[in-house]
């Protein structure tokens, strides 16, 4: 397991999914930090922070792929997971030139992410 000094930021607008999510992570040791919207996030300044980023797809406003096109002309580089709920070939093809670790659709089993997180800091 990992160390609880590393963070996962996760973006999803599913309560009860971002919940599960959250739960998850503590039990895998991580520190989840937790936001309903990319725009939120994005406010929080909390992304200097991150060590990881699980983003959904779909979400208000700007989407999880928007979030991160934000982010790679600024120097980000953090290794990201995108999840979703709407699988479609052509999301899975803008998650990979984005450069994602990987992308998993709804619903996904609890080790399945925990192995996602571990392969995406092995990959840094």
């Amino acid at each position: 397991m990992q160390s609880d000094l590393l963070t996962i930021v996760v973006v999803e607008d599913d309560p009860s999914m971002r919940r599960a999510i959250e739960r998850v992570l503590r039990t895998g040791g991580y520190k989840p930090i937790l936001f309903d919207s990319a725009e939120a996030t994005l406010e929080s300044g909390v992304l200097f922070r991150a060590d990881c980023l699980v983003l959904d797809v779909n979400l208000p406003g700007m989407s999880g792929f928007e979030l991160l096109e934000h982010l790679i002309p600024n120097g980000g580089s953090l290794p990201t997971i995108f999840i979703t709920s709407h699988d479609a070939p052509a999301f899975r093809d803008r998650a990979a030139s984005l450069g994602a670790c990987s992308y998993h659709p709804k619903p996904f089993l609890g080790r399945v992410l925990l192995n996602a997180v571990q392969e995406a800091f092995q990959a840094k």
